[in-house]
């Protein structure tokens, strides 16, 4: 089927040989004909007309549209080729180009978008007829007239060369900018080749012209940008912002916070990127992905400490189940970015979290008596707490030191780091207690209720009682240190010091991992009877301990100790330590109250016993009857015993009348109501028998 564009002829010639036929001229060889004279006004006439005349049609014949197509971008062509940029421009749009065509006359902006190797379908006339330079500069230097010395270093031509490199660009990023719209308009992304072309150089020149606007507009809006063709250039001309949009779109979350970081520490600048810190953590929340929080939440604590740190702990709460060995990894890692936030991160592993490592409490309690011996370099704070000491000491006081100096020192950071140290060497059971014993003699003067503390975790009783007794005069403390076996701040004084001082309550007692607090919770029952006599026994050798203490140092103490723990200590145990040139007026209360004690436990023993014996006696009458009512038994010879076998007289059988008595006996007594049994060296029977009207006893 011919072509709707194909010419036809109405007239014909009929000659004797052939036939000839008058066709009128086609747009084409129109055009053809005009461009040879170059006129080129009445080509582009012709095919606005021929444009409008297509447009009034419904249904515009495709073949005619594509015959307009040519013309156009015939006429393009030539334009280009004269520098007439602007005109150029025009026809290419209205010629529907392929901006990839136009684009590759520009090597800058080109870049690696696509190579001699890539195709695209050009009308064979248009191809026949583009212009052969390589690139828009080439056709600009060959249309330069010849001036002295030469075209290039003639100053008339590199400023008319420069003035039609710009007419050129600002043609490209036009007809870009009109392409891009009729995308929109249309939307026809079939040829995604061409829309990323047209994104990628509309992009590159919005940055090199700094049309921020622009470019962020074309970024915010659905594109085809190639990241690594326009990232060198935004980075060229500052457009960090730009940038961060892009790699944001592409999903590049590692660059991104990358080129964040730099923001943040001042190797790059944009004024347009507003808090960088603060759009990492924002990211890093949303993502919640533990290889970027690892590496970014370090970087990040050594900036900002606080929200690095809150930023790890987030990743934490997310684990399921995290392994003690992953938090040491992560601490060493802070240990070499932040010393200060190592003692944060520290804090939030042993005292929230309940790691129980050895290593993280011998860290932290190291941490802590870092943070307590700087506090002593200042010459105010050590004088304080000198003074402290001294006022304590000097005067009588029903509270303990701790209690004394928590209530007396005014609020500081100085008075926070004393008390969540001494909090933390009491509470913490697995910390290198000798070596925090040995950084801090060289301040025993002023830390002696510390000393005291890490005495007792070492198991030295009198040096810490020595301490705390003779030193300090903390007898509060003392009588403390020997009811709760060797700890100087009971868990209840703890608790309120930290609540009354604003310091966290974990400090006083630090939290157990589940794993711990579960075995802890099923151990306590089964060892509570054991825990409770083995801490008796050492009650008893702590008081005496400390009643040795004040014998050496002073006599009014030692006789007050004596007469308010005759319960604990033995009186023989004592009489040896008293000296002979003690009155007896000030023992009297202790022996009186000793003697009593012994007194009563022997009758209550007696009593006991005298229980006992009741019961036994009525075992005994209860198994008489059953007897009485059996009656005799007769043993008579088995006849088929053995005649070699028999007792020492006839030779008959044997037959153990005690075991069947037994059995009945047994049956009988179970059958009726148990009697109470009462052992007889039980101490916590105190309560006598009640006798019942027939002279039986019911003890309960």
């Amino acid at each position: 089927m011919l072509s709707k564009t194909f010419p036809r002829s109405k007239i014909l010639l009929l000659g004797s040989q052939a036939i000839q036929a008058v066709i009128p001229s086609t747009l084409i060889s129109q055009i053809e004909s005009l461009l040879d004279s170059h006129r080129i006004d009445d080509v582009v006439e012709l095919a606005d007309k021929k444009r409008r005349k297509l447009q009034e049609s419904l249904v515009p014949d495709e073949d005619e549209l594509e015959e307009l197509r040519y013309v156009y971008q015939r006429v393009g062509f030539q334009c280009f080729k004269e520098t007439r940029f602007d005109d150029a421009g025009k026809n290419f749009f209205n010629g529907e180009l392929d901006a990839r065509l136009l684009i590759s006359y520009f090597p800058d902006l080109r870049g690696s978008l696509f190579t001699s190797e890539d195709a695209m379908n050009v009308f064979a006339g248009v191809a026949e007829r583009m212009p052969q330079e390589a690139s828009v500069d080439d056709i600009i230097m060959n249309y330069s007239p010849h001036l002295s010395p030469n075209t290039r270093e003639a100053p008339q031509t590199v400023e008319l060369r420069k003035i039609l490199n710009m007419t050129a660009q600002d043609m490209l990023e036009s007809f870009l900018r009109k392409c891009r719209k009729r995308r929109q308009v249309d939307g026809d992304a079939s040829n995604k080749a061409a829309n990323t072309a047209v994104d990628t150089v509309l992009a590159k020149i919005f940055a090199q012209e700094c049309k921020k606007a622009d470019l962020q507009t074309l970024l915010t809006e659905p594109n085809d940008v190639v990241l690594a063709e326009v990232e060198p250039v935004f980075r060229q001309h500052g457009l960090i912002q730009a940038l961060c949009l892009l790699y944001k779109e592409h999903g590049d979350d590692g660059r991104l916070l990358e080129t964040w970081s730099r923001l943040v520490e001042g190797d790059l600048y944009d004024e347009e990127v507003q808090d960088p810190l603060s759009q990492m953590l924002t990211l890093l929340k949303e993502k919640k992905e533990p290889p970027l929080i690892q590496k970014w939440g370090i970087w990040l604590t050594v900036r900002d400490a606080e929200r690095g740190l809150q930023l790890l702990k987030s990743q934490d709460s997310r684990k399921r189940k995290a392994k003690p060995e992953d938090d040491l990894a992560t601490l060493h890692q802070i240990q070499e970015a932040s010393p200060e936030a190592t003692a944060q991160y520290l804090e939030y592993l042993v005292l929230q979290k309940g790691n129980s490592l050895p290593y993280l409490h011998d860290q932290l309690a190291s941490c802590c008596v870092d943070q307590l011996l700087a506090s002593l370099t200042t010459d105010s704070v050590a004088k304080l707490w000198r003074a402290k000491a001294s006022s304590y000491a000097s005067s009588r006081n029903d509270m303990s030191f701790l209690s004394y100096f928590a209530s007396t020192t005014p609020d500081s950071d100085h008075k926070r780091t004393r008390l969540k140290t001494a909090l933390f060497l009491q509470a913490s059971p697995t910390y290198d207690v000798g070596r925090i014993r040995g950084r801090l003699l060289e301040h025993q003067k002023v830390l002696q209720f510390e000393l005291a503390i890490l005495e007792g975790k070492l198991g030295n009783h009198k040096v810490a009682l020595s301490i705390l007794a003779s030193e300090l005069r903390d007898n509060v403390s003392a009588k403390d240190y020997c009811v709760f076996g060797g700890r100087v701040i009971p868990p209840k004084l703890a608790l309120s010091i930290a609540e009354k001082a604003g310091i966290p309550q974990q400090w006083a007692a630090p939290p157990l991992s589940p794993s711990e607090a579960k075995s802890k919770a099923v151990a306590a029952s089964l060892a509570q009877a054991k825990s409770e006599s083995v801490g008796d026994g050492l009650k008893r050798d702590l008081v005496k301990i400390l009643l040795e203490v004040y014998m050496s140092d002073d006599s009014d103490r030692a006789a007050q100790l004596l007469n308010t723990q005759a319960s604990v200590l033995d009186a023989i145990d004592v009489i040896e330590l008293i000296p002979p040139a003690w009155p007896m007026s000030s023992i009297s209360s202790f022996l009186t109250k000793s003697f009593r004690r012994t007194l009563h436990t022997m009758h209550e023993g007696q009593i006991v016993k005298m229980i006992s014996a009741g019961q036994n006696l009525e075992v005994k009458d209860r198994a008489w009857l059953i007897l009485r009512e059996d009656g005799a038994m007769i043993e008579e010879a088995d006849s088929d015993a053995d005649p070699d076998a028999g007792d020492v007289e006839g030779g008959g059988s044997s037959f153990d009348e005690k075991g069947s008595f037994a059995e009945k006996i047994e049956a009988e007594m179970l059958a009726r109501e148990p009697p109470h049994v009462i052992a007889i060296d039980d101490p916590q029977h105190k309560q006598e028998p009640n006798w019942a009207p027939d002279g039986s006893s019911a003890v309960t």
